[in-house]
């Protein structure tokens, strides 16, 4: 493995794995979609590949060699549990936004800070909550988080005119014209 990382504790493997599992079998479409280095993605593939969480294998294309993966049962099985982990976490700090705990809040971003991203990826925690409680703490978002909540935002953004909503015009006079849709994650409080 690269530098003896620990699959299990690295939010950046789990983020690959993630995407891996919605079939983004390509290291270059992962690095795009995860906002990680392909040459990290390539690394983090192999360390995948010796745990055999994934299937990896070169083939040969028009550019050059593709390094393409396929998750395996065992690498689903730790996704999920990670998720269900990240879930139950994801919970607990709605809970203490809910109640207005801004302390509790401020302790868990600091113990769980390296999985918001993967949260935000796999749409655990939706963009838009995220940067409220952001707000609410008065924290700013590290460049991992930001580009994954300014993602949402944009497919947002995109669906929304794909779907011919009304972006605003003239008649809307800056208000909200009701387009809009699915940040990902979970709105419910």
């Amino acid at each position: 493995m690269s530098e003896n990382i620990k699959v299990t504790e690295s939010p950046r493997h789990f983020m690959v794995l993630d995407a891996i599992s919605r079939d983004i079998e390509d290291a270059g479409k992962i690095a795009k979609v995860t906002k990680i280095d392909k040459v990290e993605v390539e690394m983090i593939l192999n360390d995948l590949a010796v745990q055999r969480l994934v299937v990896a294998e070169q083939k040969k294309g028009l550019f050059g060699k593709k390094v393409q993966a396929r998750i395996t049962d065992t690498g689903r099985r730790l996704l999920s549990s990670k998720k269900q982990e990240l879930e139950e976490k994801a919970a607990e700090l709605k809970g203490m936004y809910r109640n207005g705990d801004r302390r509790g809040m401020e302790s868990f971003m600091d113990d769980n800070r390296a999985w918001l991203p993967m949260m935000l990826f796999s749409g655990i925690i939706s963009a838009m909550i995220f940067a409220s409680m952001m707000s609410f703490m008065g924290m700013t978002m590290n460049p991992a988080e930001a580009a994954m909540a300014g993602d949402a935002a944009n497919a947002d953004a995109q669906g929304a005119a794909d779907a011919g909503a009304d972006s605003g015009s003239a008649d809307s006079a800056g208000f909200d014209a009701g387009g809009g849709g699915d940040f990902g994650g979970d709105f419910e409080f």
